[in-house]
């Protein structure tokens, strides 16, 4: 049976992770964090993580975050930089990190430096026993608009997929990698969390979620607030709904057809509505 639950605070001291644990940092445009997300995690890796590697995903930067990955990478082996010759979309740079990545454990967490990854002996206490341990962050420090977008997504997740994790796209998440590698993923943007945990239901995964600090971001520009960002993660939303749908699968029995796309649409409106403001 599918189970979520939900803790403030670890019931126990952190354990030694049970095999080695990838990291993935993607990375479009963030050369004035990149290296020092990239040196902190590595003190935070060797003090509590036994055996791990970092795979930074150059999701087609042109500010020199390429070099910058690559010079990382060229300083230490546990260290490698995956590039795509152009931008992606961040499901695209989950994938790639997917991919390239060799340990039992495969973690996320954006390079921008709004997340600190000591928060990960947060996250430890539950890797053992869990698929996904998810962290949702305890006070989101982002601008009113970037919450806003949050709550219409979150919003339609819950009509149209009954999910009801409290941070879904909270970017500091554990699975097992072998999890991660059974599920058929193809989502090229923001939906890959949705599409990940829709996924993960039906094969009974077992999560937790873990309340984790959140920064406000110090350097380089967010692309998730754009309104193209916005738009296409609602579209890729209903082609979610439709695959799910179309391939037999039933996240939600209690949630009807025409609420489904009654909702969609709506938010959709909202959605065209505050692009053409701006």
């Amino acid at each position: 049976m599918y189970q979520l639950l939900r803790r403030d605070a670890p019931e126990s001291p952190s354990p030694t992770v049970e095999g080695k644990l990838s990291l993935i940092l993607p990375a479009h445009n963030e050369k004035d964090s990149l290296e020092t997300v990239v040196q902190s995690s590595v003190s935070v890796l060797n003090e509590y993580v036994p055996d791990w590697e970092i795979i930074i995903v150059d999701d087609g930067s042109a500010d020199g975050s390429a070099e910058i990955a690559d010079a990382l990478a060229a300083a230490d082996a546990r260290v490698s930089a995956v590039h795509h010759p152009h931008n992606q979309g961040y499901g695209s740079a989950w994938r790639s990190g997917f991919a390239a990545a060799s340990g039992e454990y495969i973690m996320c967490m954006d390079s921008d430096g709004q997340f600190d990854l000591g928060d990960i002996t947060k996250l430890l206490p539950y890797v053992n026993h869990c698929d996904i341990v998810a962290g949702y962050r305890l006070e989101r420090k982002d601008p009113p608009h970037r919450k806003l977008n949050a709550m219409i997504f979150h919003l339609a997740v819950r009509v149209m997929f009954n999910v009801k994790l409290h941070d879904l796209d909270c970017a500091f998440k554990i699975f097992r990698a072998s999890l991660i590698h059974s599920l058929p993923l193809r989502s090229p943007g923001a939906l890959i969390n949705l599409e990940i945990y829709t996924l993960s239901r039906l094969k009974d995964a077992r999560v937790v979620e873990v309340g984790v600090n959140h920064y406000p971001r110090r350097a380089g520009e967010p692309t998730g607030a754009k309104p193209a960002v916005v738009l296409q993660a609602m579209l890729e939303i209903f082609v979610l709904r439709l695959r799910v749908w179309r391939e037999g699968f039933k996240t939600s029995s209690a949630v009807p057809l025409a609420l489904g796309i009654g909702a969609g649409l709506t938010l959709l409106t909202a959605v065209a509505r505050r692009i053409r403001r701006r």
